[in-house]
């Protein structure tokens, strides 16, 4: 199945009409005919059945057949990651982490942090593909990019884990996760947090954890944290 996104859609549509550049895409490139079946989803857990009606490349018009909603994960998993130097290894982590099941994404901003200045439209282009690409109805919440500081005075549910690289005393973030439960959780830019910002997490109830015996690159470390907590919730 192909899957399209429209986040305008709801329940009580019974038509739409793609825009110009999804219009072309699917009469010029994929060549679909009036008649044929696309589905779509909102984004927000709804999957659409449509059926052409009007194939122009400018305005594709199709009516809703159906549709149907999927029931929402019951623990909410918020990754607060510092963006790499490279983009490219960022916006891999982005893709990879919207396939394996994240909701919430938040770029943060440390003291050793290397990349500052943040693209979050393309950052959200990425996560839209990937949603489509791996079939999920519900679209990662991307946030704008915060300060630490700024970061850990917001109020956060569940669990809370900040994973570092210093040589203190460190629960394995694997025997920690509880299923069904909300978790946020930190990862540092590649110079890895501060010691002030580790004490500053410390202060506001994170619980330091590991991720494993070796030294992971952030991106790399984002996705075993992700991983790790959709698996304990299977």
């Amino acid at each position: 199945m192909q899957l399209f996104y429209n986040p305008t859609l709801n329940s009580t549509n019974t038509s739409f009409v793609f825009d110009k550049e999804e219009s072309k895409h699917i009469v010029k490139v994929l060549r679909k005919k009036e008649n044929d079946i696309l589905h779509v989803t909102n984004g927000l857990g709804f999957l659409f059945e449509t059926k052409i009606k009007i194939a122009s490349d400018s305005k594709c018009t199709v009516e809703i057949v159906s549709f149907e909603q999927q029931v929402q994960s019951k623990f909410n998993l918020h990754l607060a990651v510092a963006p790499t130097k490279m983009n490219e290894r960022f916006e891999w982590f982005l893709e990879k982490a919207t396939e394996i099941g994240i909701q919430e994404i938040t770029p943060i901003i440390c003291e050793h942090s290397e990349r500052k200045v943040i693209k979050t439209e393309r950052f959200l282009k990425i996560i839209e593909s990937a949603m489509k690409q791996s079939l999920h109805y519900y679209l990662p919440k991307l946030n704008e990019p915060i300060s630490f500081k700024e970061f850990i005075k917001k109020e956060q549910s569940g669990q809370k884990f900040i994973a570092h690289c210093e040589a203190t005393d460190k629960k394995s973030l694997k025997n920690e996760l509880k299923s069904n439960t909300d978790c946020t959780i930190l990862i540092g830019p590649e110079g890895d947090f501060s010691v002030k910002e580790i004490q500053l997490a410390l202060d506001n109830q994170y619980i330091p954890v590991s991720l494993g015996s070796t030294r992971l690159r952030t991106e790399t470390a984002a996705i075993v944290a992700c991983h790790s907590v959709v698996f304990a919730n299977e």
